[in-house]
């Protein structure tokens, strides 16, 4: 008999839900502090806005006035991320979890790094986030939250690609220079072909900012969707598979240090953050309650989502 199939009991509640007079999940919010996300967002904005100009090779302090080549990769940037993340707050209070509005978390659009100069960042910005304050109910709450923002964000971002696609340049390879090519993902490759056709490998494509701010959407989506602790793929793969979560989610870490390994050695440094950030997954507050066939359906359809989405080497220099 399997865990989901077991008659319920008080028992089964765990020990830390049994001892803490912890808040249930409809509990009032608190009200949103709507000045500090409206200033976060602002701040974000002009990052990435210098971010973009930097990208089409302007010098904000030598010519300010053509900081407004950035308005197409930030507007693109933010109006994905900002999809992802109010997927995931519409649905948190739909289900009646309290929840706060998106923080969109400003980066320096350049760094100085000694011994090499001023470096760009390239996007501006280190992404957003929300903070759910209540517990998650059951694994259909966690399944709604955690493919939420994913899949709103990537239908978001399928027409924003075809779209940049359209606007770009495609030329012939050069010799001699050595420059950074963008890994492909599989979503991305069939948005190409579609937008482009078929293509030479003595062909590139030279990417507008709105499709390169969509490129960032699919990578976007493809780290939150990596099935370990309490990522997005963390709360869909503990929703589908509760009792294999564990493995799963030492899965997933392999998976990077392969990638890390042999591809891109970035992945080296995402591994290590998640087993800091914490591997497992907490059950929620009320465990026993199974899914549904529509969200066993579309939690693999967010898995196969992941699979479109991510690159063993996102960023490749040659």
């Amino acid at each position: 008999m399997s865990p989901e199939e077991k008659p319920f009991s008080p028992e089964m509640i765990p020990e830390p839900w049994r001892q803490a007079e912890l808040a249930p999940p409809w509990t009032a919010p608190k009200p949103p502090r709507r000045l500090l996300h409206l200033g976060l967002l602002l701040a974000t904005v002009v990052t990435t806005v210098i971010a973009g100009a930097l990208q089409q090779g302007v010098n904000p302090l030598e010519t300010p006035a053509l900081l407004y080549t950035g308005i197409p990769f930030s507007f693109t940037l933010l109006l994905i991320l900002g999809a992802h993340e109010m997927g995931h707050y519409l649905v948190s209070r739909r289900h009646g979890l309290d929840v706060t509005l998106p923080y969109f978390l400003p980066g320096p659009p350049i760094i100085y790094i000694p011994f090499v100069g001023w470096i760009p960042m390239i996007i501006g910005t280190f992404g957003a986030f929300i903070r759910i304050r209540s517990p998650i109910r059951d694994k259909r709450t966690l399944l709604d939250v955690g493919c939420s923002g994913p899949l709103t964000g990537v239908l978001v971002a399928i027409p924003v690609i075809l779209l940049g696609l359209k606007l770009s340049t495609v030329t012939v390879i050069g010799g001699g220079e050595e420059t950074i090519t963008l890994g492909e993902p599989l979503l991305f490759k069939l948005l190409s072909w579609l937008a482009l056709g078929p293509m030479t490998p003595e062909e590139n494509i030279i990417l507008h900012p709105v499709a390169f701010a969509g490129w960032i959407g699919l990578l976007v989506t493809a780290l939150n969707l990596i099935p370990v602790g309490q990522l997005d793929g963390g709360h869909v793969a503990y929703a589908l598979f509760p009792e294999y979560q564990r493995y799963i989610s030492l899965g997933g870490i392999g998976l990077l240090v392969i990638c890390g390994v042999i591809f891109w050695q970035g992945w080296l440094l995402w591994a290590v953050l998640l087993v800091f950030l914490g591997w497992r997954h907490p059950p929620p507050y009320e465990f026993w309650v199974p899914l549904d066939r529509r969200r066993r359906v579309l939690g693999i359809v967010t898995i196969v989502v992941f699979g479109l989405t991510f690159s063993p080497a996102p960023f490749i220099l040659g």
